[in-house]
């Protein structure tokens, strides 16, 4: 879509995201932006889970910002599949749809509910979304979808929220950030095991070993292991220490913790074990 289309659609476009902050302080300018910017990204994820929409064309402009608090009239352009250019219609329903999921996204953050599948991006994009006010003591943001009709605007759908609600949704993000980044343990049951170094030493349940051992199902590299029981412990040295086989053509069914650092398999903690085969020649 040329530049020049795009002017057209905005100067005959009669649809509007108008983005109000109230602020009783100034507001940092990175704040200011990503609160347009979070808007402008949402809008696109609104548009991406439609099939009717070109997602690589939709875009937000901006109209005009008026004084008094910062006031943004934004013209949401998007193209549809078929026909080239999306009617005005379109435009309202994609409006007022980010409105509403702006709404249900904050709303359950302030009540401590993490939307399912929300990834870390999300996070990161709502927390930019209520940076601006978070830091306000007093002071509010206020989203509209409206149209204009023989020079009068309408208001199809509108959302508030405060300070203190954004403060409580950056505290929500962050816990769950927090929850994200401390979440260590992953349960396998019943994966094969296959040492690729033994000790015959012992080692304190919980603590490493000097072993290590590859299980497939989970990491294609060798990881160290510790004992998160001690009868898995006794099991294991006893076929290291007093069977006449060789360990590493063993093969361990095991139920294992998997420890993790930086979202990667560290560690495996083996808690129990089911069974002990021989690996085929």
């Amino acid at each position: 879509m040329t530049a020049r289309t795009y002017k057209e659609l905005m100067e005959g476009s009669s649809t509007v995201l108008t983005l109000k902050i109230d602020n009783s302080q100034p507001i940092r300018l990175a704040d200011f932006v990503h609160a347009f910017t979070s808007l402008a990204e949402e809008y696109r994820q609104t548009v991406s889970d439609s099939n009717d929409f070109v997602a690589s064309e939709a875009e937000i402009y901006v109209k005009e910002v008026r004084t008094g608090s910062i006031v943004a009239d934004l013209i949401p352009v998007v193209a549809s599949v078929v026909p080239l250019v999306a009617a005005e219609v379109d435009r309202v329903i994609l409006a007022v749809e980010v409105v509403e999921r702006w709404r249900q996204r904050l709303t359950s953050l302030v009540q401590g509910v993490i939307p399912d599948g929300a990834s870390r991006s999300d996070l990161r994009r709502w927390a930019n979304a209520v940076e601006a006010i978070a830091r306000d003591p007093d002071a509010s943001s206020t989203l509209e979808a409206a149209t204009f009709e023989d020079g009068k605007r309408e208001v199809r759908a509108s959302f508030t929220f405060k300070s203190s609600e954004a403060r409580q949704i950056e505290n929500v993000i962050e816990g769950e950030f927090q929850r994200l980044d401390t979440k260590k343990q992953a349960d396998h049951e019943r994966v094969l095991m296959v040492f690729t170094r033994s000790d015959v030493g012992d080692a304190p349940v919980g603590k490493r070993s000097g072993e290590r051992v590859l299980i497939s199902e989970v990491s294609d590299k060798p990881l160290a292991i510790s004992y998160g029981s001690e009868l898995a412990e006794q099991r294991i040295k006893h076929e290291i220490r007093e069977s006449d086989d060789n360990i590493f053509k063993k093969g361990f069914n095991v139920d294992v913790k998997v420890q993790l650092v930086g979202g990667r398999p560290a560690v495996y903690s083996i808690v129990n074990v089911h069974d002990i085969i021989d690996l085929p020649e």
